[in-house]
């Protein structure tokens, strides 16, 4: 009886981290814990914790930083290098690997960035806090996807793989905003070491290198300089993601490093980096007047707005404009609605969204602002994205936009 228990509860634990789901539930749950922890008794304690400096290294080759600031700028490199891995997979094997399957979600991606952008930016027109323009631009693929496996057989195939290539485009998007606006002042020496370096990843790529601790000893070097060249860190986890040996070949690529370290670090990263950057960044103090201002200030209705009109504006009319020209078509099984559903579902910001901000907003007050406005339309997103779903019928429609 007891063995069957343990069975059963093993058996649980196994199908719900094999869900598509689970990420998205267990991150959900740990940013409820911050937001619980940052307003109970235990707030100022769990803050003072975030913000203990810790040192990693010796004398001039080390880096001091707080608590939330490795997890930012520490831990995240590791799950932007799986996120460099997935676009290299979908360029090499993937919906990037051919002209024809990338226009649509690259297109969707590109206008999903940038209508939200713009929104953000004409509600903060004149304003210090225009440069959170990128806030509203990024996708949470992970919450994403765990809200479209909800729709069951309502959501086909086609649009899974649809709103997967456009999250990873717009991952790459925000991946370089985060580049170039979002990085202090530059040190050109540690750049040019960058660069060596990178260039050194590509040359053992080349030579077909097969030990993954080259280019992970390489990749650690690589986030130190480019920590201290200015750029965000996170960059070196992408350039050391897209430089990982993989293969065009369906077999070929099988037996590649680039799957054995995607398949390898990427539980990890969903499992442990991202709650843990959950815990870290996703408290924000709720008060009566906090809630009084989410919908009073120019950089909550630039969110809102941006993520949860701006998103759908940008995925589906620019997907529905390329279809109506026949430039790209959509995915087999896949129409209008689907498309619609899927477009709400990419202003769920959440994790990465949270990253931008603060990234971009240094004063306490509006960086909570950000976060519950993010919170709010990340939210509004998976409802109306997952009842768009849940209004389809199941008998197959036309897979066009007429």
């Amino acid at each position: 009886m007891q063995n069957t228990l343990k069975d059963k509860n093993y058996n649980f634990f196994l199908n719900f981290f094999r869900s598509e789901a689970s990420s998205g539930i267990l991150l959900l749950a740990c940013s409820i814990i911050a937001i619980l922890a940052i307003n109970s008794d235990f707030g100022p304690s769990y803050n003072e914790f975030l913000h203990k400096s810790l040192t990693i290294g010796y004398k001039e080759v080390s880096i001091s930083m707080s608590i939330g600031h490795w997890i930012n700028d520490g831990l995240m490199a590791i799950f932007f290098f799986v996120v460099g891995m997935e676009i290299k997979k979908e360029i090499l094997i993937g919906e990037l690997k051919s002209i024809k399957t990338t226009i649509l979600p690259i297109a969707a991606a590109i206008a999903g960035m940038i209508v939200p952008s713009v929104i953000y930016a004409i509600s903060n027109y004149n304003q210090p806090t225009i440069h959170g323009f990128g806030v509203p631009m990024a996708t949470d693929i992970a919450f994403a996807l765990g809200i479209i496996s909800l729709a069951g057989k309502k959501a086909p195939k086609g649009i899974v793989v649809f709103l997967t290539a456009l999250a990873i485009v717009d991952d790459l998007g925000a991946i370089i905003v985060i580049a170039l606006f979002y990085s202090s002042e530059l040190s050109w020496i540690y750049l040019l070491i960058s660069a060596a370096i990178v260039c050194l990843l590509i040359l053992a790529n080349k030579l077909k290198v097969k030990a993954p601790a080259v280019f992970i000893m390489m990749g650690v070097i690589l986030w130190f300089t480019v920590h201290k060249s200015g750029i965000h860190s996170t960059f070196a986890g992408v350039l050391l993601g897209m430089t990982i040996p993989g293969s065009r070949d369906e077999q070929e690529f099988e037996k590649s490093m680039l799957h054995r370290l995607e398949t390898a670090i990427s539980p990890w990263s969903s499992y442990l980096i991202m709650p843990l950057f959950a815990l870290a960044n996703a408290g924000v103090a709720i008060s009566t007047n906090s809630i009084s201002t989410i919908m009073a200030t120019p950089v909550s209705i630039g969110i809102i707005l941006g993520l949860f009109l701006g998103k759908q504006l940008g995925i589906f009319g620019i997907s529905a404009l390329l279809v109506k020209l026949k430039i790209a078509e959509l995915p087999t099984g896949v129409n209008n609605k689907h498309l619609y559903g899927a477009s709400i579902l990419g202003g769920i910001g959440f994790t990465m969204s949270i990253f931008v901000s603060s990234l971009s907003f240094s004063d306490e007050a509006i960086l909570s602002t950000a976060k519950m406005s993010i919170m709010v339309a990340s939210l509004l997103s998976a409802i109306f994205g997952l009842l768009i779903f849940n209004l389809i019928k199941t008998e197959p429609e036309e897979a066009s936009i007429d």
